[in-house]
């Protein structure tokens, strides 16, 4: 049935702020009757509910603290207590160590730290970390971003999903996407630079990470300002066999 099949869809993909049409870094993950919300950058709390509302979300998972992956758990939080939604439970949320004291921090406005705990059951990942989410098993192995930082694979029923969050090219997301179905890969940098100063991948290194890896398709995205997704696409692919697609917001790709 298709309700089974893992799927991508891209609730925005801009950075490192949003566009007219584009929100920041923000994608549904589904499997069966599985939903995770994977990064929740600027804007994509409103697309998201396109396709569910916070109340029918089984996880929320953040690859790392910058705002154009995060900033919408401030607004979730909101909408978790104080609105229409109506939990029987937190959240499951999976982020970086520290989550919950930077969210409390922002979102605290007397002497007492504001219950973040309330909407969120926050998990804390490490390099490694496994985790069972109905249909979906969740794999976070630490990236090379310049802060704590995570790429996630998704697997479902034999189809694999992998996300670099954001980093420069690194062997434990090429290691994490090993054969992989889909790779979904960030192409923020538009000209690579030197070694000690890489936080980021160009989309010459999206295609040669996806080739490393022998995944079966790229998906670019983050893509910086600097390019178009076109450019990006057609850079990207001249490092790597397989289909190329940019992460265009309002997207549904089926893995596998």
């Amino acid at each position: 049935m298709a309700s089974d099949l893992l799927r991508l869809t891209v609730l925005g993909s801009a950075t490192p702020y949003p566009s007219v049409d584009n929100p920041c870094s923000g994608y549904l993950v589904s499997g069966g009757d599985t939903r995770v919300w994977m990064d929740a950058g600027s804007g994509t709390l409103a697309q998201l509910q396109r396709y569910v509302r916070l109340d029918e979300l089984d996880a929320i998972w953040i690859s790392h603290l910058h705002a154009d992956h995060s900033a919408d758990l401030l607004t979730a939080y909101y909408g978790a207590l104080f609105a229409d939604v109506r939990l029987t439970a937190p959240i499951r949320l999976y982020g970086p160590r520290g989550i919950a004291d930077r969210l409390a921090h922002f979102l605290t406005n007397t002497a007492t730290r504001c219950p973040v705990e309330s909407a969120f059951d926050v998990r804390e990942l490490h390099d490694g970390h496994e985790a069972r989410v109905g249909a979906l098993t969740l794999t976070s192995r630490a990236v090379a971003h310049g802060i704590p930082a995570f790429a996630l694979r998704v697997e479902a029923a034999g189809r694999t999903l992998v996300y670099s969050g954001d980093t420069a090219p690194c062997a434990n997301l090429t290691r994490l996407a090993d054969g992989c179905d889909v790779l979904l890969c960030e192409a923020d940098s538009a000209q690579r630079l030197p070694e000690s100063e890489r936080v980021h991948h160009t989309p010459e290194d999206a295609g040669e990470t996806a080739h490393s890896a022998g995944a079966g398709r790229l998906i670019v995205t983050h893509v910086g300002r600097a390019l178009t997704p076109e450019q990006a696409v057609a850079r990207a692919a001249a490092r790597f066999g397989g289909p190329v697609d940019h992460a265009t917001p309002g997207t549904t790709f089926s893995v596998g």
